[in-house]
């Protein structure tokens, strides 16, 4: 009788698979969601429109037929949880704007569960018992401070915050690593509660075990907490460990086994 064959890894989302409605020219959110997912995690995406990183721009892509018509088309891959990955564009106009938002998905993508980069984000603060917090974000003034805005008016207040003023998609994405954590570091305050780094092109998830030790408090991301809260709503564990406060609850029982994939049973990687 001859052996079973040893079959490759090949990153089949047994578990959950995470669909995502991302800006056409951003490149951060995915490999970081891929980072954090555990074997048995799979992220698919559909892209938008985004002409700049402005009230203006975003709020023209957020007008766009674009946005029902990539929510209707990725609701037909087999996905468990579907994911609106614009923090911005999601509190453009506050919560308000965000809800409707997310009644709009409900009814594109019907019977699957929805969240938007926003709402995940106000269920991650709330998850690491968040009260007033911190803010470090990419954005322009205008967009900065409707952020500032929305995490007040659900009960954040913000005791202090840093914005790099960046107006172009690209842009964001090339900021690197180490200016990122010392523009989170720049807005440390006794009286904050959590950090919260907010735009889902801004690079955050390599820094964030890193300033958590540096400063004693969780540290909240928006794409971290996208990726989590689509793991809450899928209902499974699903993370790697080395990513913050917020995923201690949602790792994966076996790191990177693949042990539960009927067609990969026993295959681990290294």
């Amino acid at each position: 009788m001859s052996a079973a064959p040893n079959f490759a890894y090949d990153a089949y989302g047994h578990l959950a698979k995470i669909g995502l409605i991302y800006m056409h020219s951003s490149v951060v959110m995915e490999n970081e969601m891929w980072a954090m997912a555990a074997p048995g995690v799979s992220v698919h995406t559909a892209r938008i429109h985004l002409p700049k990183v402005t009230a203006q721009g975003i709020g023209a892509m957020m007008e766009s037929p674009q946005l029902e018509e990539a929510a209707r088309l990725i609701s037909g891959a087999p996905i468990d949880v579907l994911c609106f990955g614009g923090t911005s564009a999601s509190f453009l106009h506050g919560t308000k704007w965000d809800k409707a938002l997310i009644a709009k998905m409900v009814d594109w993508a019907p019977g699957v569960p929805v969240t938007t980069a926003s709402t995940a984000s106000l269920a991650a603060l709330a998850e690491v018992g968040s009260g007033k917090v911190a803010l470090a974000t990419p954005y322009v003034d205008e967009v900065h401070e409707r952020a500032i805005r929305f995490l007040e008016e659900n009960g954040h207040a913000v005791v202090k915050s840093s914005n790099l003023r960046i107006s172009e998609d690209h842009a964001l994405a090339e900021v690197p690593l180490d200016r990122i954590f010392e523009l989170v570091r720049s807005v440390d305050h006794p009286d904050a509660t959590a950090f919260f780094v907010s735009c889902t092109n801004f690079r955050s998830v390599a820094v964030i075990a890193a300033l958590e030790e540096a400063l004693g408090r969780p540290v909240v991301s928006a794409v971290q907490a996208s990726f989590w809260h689509s793991l809450v709503l899928a209902g499974v564990k699903g993370a790697q460990p080395g990513y913050g406060r917020l995923m201690e609850g949602r790792l994966a029982a076996s790191g990177r086994s693949v042990d539960g994939d009927p067609q990969l049973s026993g295959h681990t990687t290294p």
